[in-house]
């Protein structure tokens, strides 16, 4: 399986910004898919997910109402729409995805990884 992620950049406080991931691989229909956060020196943060077949999305408590996680299964890529962002936001976000039953938000149960984009929000 691969996971690749873009679409970080730089925005002020406020903005929205859209992140991607492209996956390949493995098939996808018994997966929750999802997107972390991590902060130099911090445990990667679950930011929300998704299960792959069904849609159903669940999000962390921080961004929960101003980001939207949702999927296009014919491109196999699955989207963070990142709205009203704050300077706190600046981090590096990862995608992941989890062959699992039953979602967990700890970042050591999720079998796959992207390779990290950078958002950075300015105030």
């Amino acid at each position: 399986v691969q996971l690749q992620a873009y679409g970080g950049g730089l925005v002020q406080a406020g903005g929205s910004l859209r992140l991607s991931c492209v996956a390949s691989g493995r098939s996808f229909s018994n997966t929750y898919m999802g997107w972390f956060r991590q902060s130099p020196g911090e445990e990667r943060e679950f930011v929300a997910a998704i299960r792959w077949s069904g849609g159903n999305t669940y999000y962390g408590g921080s961004v929960k109402g101003r980001f939207t996680i949702s999927r296009d299964n014919a491109k196999n890529t699955v989207y963070l729409q990142m709205t009203n962002l704050a300077p706190e936001d600046t981090v590096v976000y990862y995608c992941a995805a989890d062959y699992a039953f039953r979602l967990t938000m700890s970042p050591k149960a999720w079998n796959y990884w992207g390779q990290g984009t950078q958002v950075t929000v300015s105030s």
